[in-house]
């Protein structure tokens, strides 16, 4: 059973209308649809994209510039609608990465990588003759011959992925330099040449990029602004992570002990505070982090604008009540939270 809760004035929590939850409310799907073991869920400003187990994507919240790829340019949904690649010709290409901008949304299949949406700094990827499209388009020449995207990660106006080979790639806005040299933006697939080690990982917040290596080995990157002393780790190395992430204004690492190490802006209690229970999973969104205990419970902390962290408490972190089976997937948004159960 997927849930929602947040921020929800497009329909992005697809619950049936438009109105924010701060309870985890179950979603809707299309009458003839399913929404089956998702294994991932990306969220852009106001619109979100489900990948399931069965190889099927769904999307809901604003469409009005095609980034849901459902085929239907809609104002918005507040239901959860199959998408397509290809306007439903099959065979339909099987996609096994998403992620969003505010206004696009980028999709990775086999060896293309598709997107649609809007973006006037670079956000498709297509080139500077491009910054609309209602259906999604293919990056031509990318990624380069012989190699394959296996991470990829986006935040409000840019994209990076990491390649089978350690190499990683960025477009759209590069004027904090997140996208490393030359600072500017940039309208097709860019090699980050700052990178000096193998990467495995990425995450971006809002004007910068965290890249990291090896979990036996803790190499790490920041590239961008540095506002929120974002580009001084506390740690020197994060031998041993298990899953990182990014707000706008933050990074988070979660350890293989359990242990959230966390740096950045923390003025609404975005970082996590002391005596913060040892976490299994973990998701970041745009000034909130959601997570699961290794007890199982969901908790939740961080600017509680729109109900993204629950009903409001006054202890450091609210402990979320999913009471439908087993948490198996955790996701969270732009002021958006989400949660699969089985």
């Amino acid at each position: 059973m997927l849930y929602a809760f947040g921020s929800n004035g497009s329909g992005q929590l697809g619950i049936g209308h438009e109105e924010d939850v701060s309870v985890p409310t179950e979603v809707h799907v299309q009458e003839d649809s399913t929404i089956v073991q998702p294994h991932r869920i990306a969220a852009g400003g106001n619109h979100t994209l489900v990948l399931t187990a069965d190889n099927r994507m769904f999307a809901t919240g604003d469409d009005s510039n095609g980034r849901c790829a459902t085929g239907a340019v809609v104002q918005s949904s507040t239901q959860f609608r199959p998408g397509s690649l290809n306007a439903g010709v099959l065979p339909e290409p099987i996609i096994y990465l998403c992620a969003c901008t505010w206004e696009a949304s980028t999709f990775v299949s086999g060896d293309d990588v598709f997107t649609c949406g809007t973006g006037d700094k670079g956000e498709l990827g297509q080139g500077g003759h491009l910054t609309h499209s209602t259906q999604p388009r293919i990056i031509i020449d990318f990624p380069p011959e012989g190699t394959r995207i296996v991470d990829m990660a986006a935040c409000m106006d840019h994209t990076v992925v990491v390649l089978d080979n350690g190499e990683v790639y960025g477009w759209g806005n590069g004027r904090k330099g997140q996208l490393g040299e030359p600072v500017a933006n940039v309208w097709n697939p860019r090699k980050i040449t700052e990178v000096s080690f193998h990467a495995h990982r990425v995450a971006c917040g809002r004007e910068f990029t965290y890249i990291v290596g090896d979990p036996a080995t803790g190499e790490s990157l920041v590239l961008g602004s540095d506002k929120w002393s974002i580009k001084i780790p506390p740690v020197e190395s994060i031998v041993d992570w298990v899953d990182i992430g990014a707000s706008w204004s933050g990074i988070y690492v979660l350890l293989k002990s359990g242990k959230i190490v966390a740096w950045g802006r923390n003025d609404h209690g975005q970082l996590p505070a002391e005596g913060l229970p040892e976490i299994e999973l973990m998701a970041v969104g745009s000034e909130h982090v959601l997570a699961k205990t290794r007890e199982g419970k969901v908790v939740a902390w961080g600017w509680n604008e729109h109900g993204n962290c629950g009903t409001a408490t006054d202890s450091k972190w609210n402990e979320v009540q999913v009471n439908d089976g087993t948490v198996k997937l955790l996701a969270a948004g732009c002021a958006t939270s989400f949660v699969w159960t089985e």
